[in-house]
This record gives structure tokens, C-alpha cells and sequence, in this order.
């Protein structure tokens, strides 16, 4: 079984003591461009997710899990979304909540720990990220860990002034 901790940070599985945290980074518009999210959660409806979170991922076909710090604070949330068994592939998504704990190394670490969960323990044959082509810093991240640009996707988002392109990134297990 492959560990969901590393030297700075870890990975679990959400709590219902996260429903503030959730809360927090589900209703921040700054965020929503990176999820397609256009309208706010309620707690009530955060706290019926979190309720559900256990599921195994076979059945909800995702995962979200906390990345936390070595001081247990709960930094971000990264997930396996589009969890599909026969074609052995998912996709992953990851978002450090703060700005001041961006740019320390959590993010990699926490995407190289789901990564070889990803291949080790769902024995997945490959993982995908969609990344906004303005989104240097995701764009590196993914890179730096093996991801590889496949196409471009044309006008794909709206930001309620012009379209935006997005990169789709793949990464295979040999």
C-alpha cells in the first residue's frame, strides 16, 4: 500500500470538522474559474457531500482528499475525478487554499503522493489534468511531475468577458 505521507505533508480523507474549510474554498469566486463553479454551496449542502465523502471510490467515481502540514492545518484539497475502471484513468485536480503557502513545495509533494497512489494502489494506466493555458504555475507543477501538453483546447472557458484556452495534460504509466 502506498503512503499518503510525505517529509512537509500529508493526505486523508475528509472530516466533517472540514465543512468550514470546504465552505471557505467553495465559495471563494476567486477559485470558481478553476472548477467551472458558478454559483455558491450552502453549508447544509457541503455538509450532506461530507457526509458522503466516505464512499468508496468505485462507487462516487472521485476522491477528494485534505492535504495537511506537518502542524495538521488543513492547506488545500486535491481530487481524482472521472474515476473510470475500465479505461483504468482519472483525472486530478489541486488547489493550495492560501497564497502563503503556494510556492513552498505542499503542492508537488502532494501531487507526487496521489500520483503514485494513482498507479501503485488504483492501478490506473493513466491520469489527466485540465489546466487554463494563464495558469503558469499549474502548468509547471504538472509538468515537473512527469505530465506531458496533449492538445489545446480553443475557446474552452467563459469568464464573462472573453474565452480562454485549456491545455489538457496526460501522464501514462509505464
Amino acid at each position: 500500500m502506498v503512503s499518503l505521507k510525505g517529509n512537509d505533508i500529508y493526505l486523508r480523507s475528509l472530516e466533517p470538522e472540514d465543512l468550514e474549510f470546504v465552505y471557505a474554498i467553495e465559495n471563494d469566486t476567486d477559485l470558481w474559474h478553476l472548477s467551472d463553479t458558478q454559483t455558491p454551496y450552502s453549508r447544509f449542502l457541503i455538509k450532506q457531500y461530507l457526509e458522503n465523502a466516505q464512499q468508496d471510490i468505485f462507487e462516487a467515481k472521485q476522491l477528494r482528499l485534505a492535504i495537511c502540514n506537518a502542524e495538521h492545518e488543513t492547506i488545500g484539497l486535491i481530487d481524482v475525478f472521472d474515476f473510470d475502471v475500465k479505461n483504468k484513468r482519472a483525472g486530478i485536480g489541486i488547489l493550495i487554499q492560501n497564497k502563503e503557502n503556494r510556492n513552498k513545495g505542499f503542492g508537488k509533494e502532494a501531487l507526487e503522493l496521489l500520483v503514485n497512489y494513482c498507479f501503485e494502489t488504483l492501478h490506473l494506466h493513466q491520469i489527466y489534468a485540465n489546466i487554463s493555458e494563464s495558469n503558469k504555475a499549474s502548468l509547471n507543477l504538472f509538468e515537473g511531475n512527469g505530465f506531458k501538453k496533449i492538445g489545446l483546447k480553443k475557446d474552452w472557458s467563459f469568464n464573462g468577458e472573453i474565452y480562454t484556452d485549456e491545455f489538457l495534460l496526460q501522464r501514462i504509466n509505464d
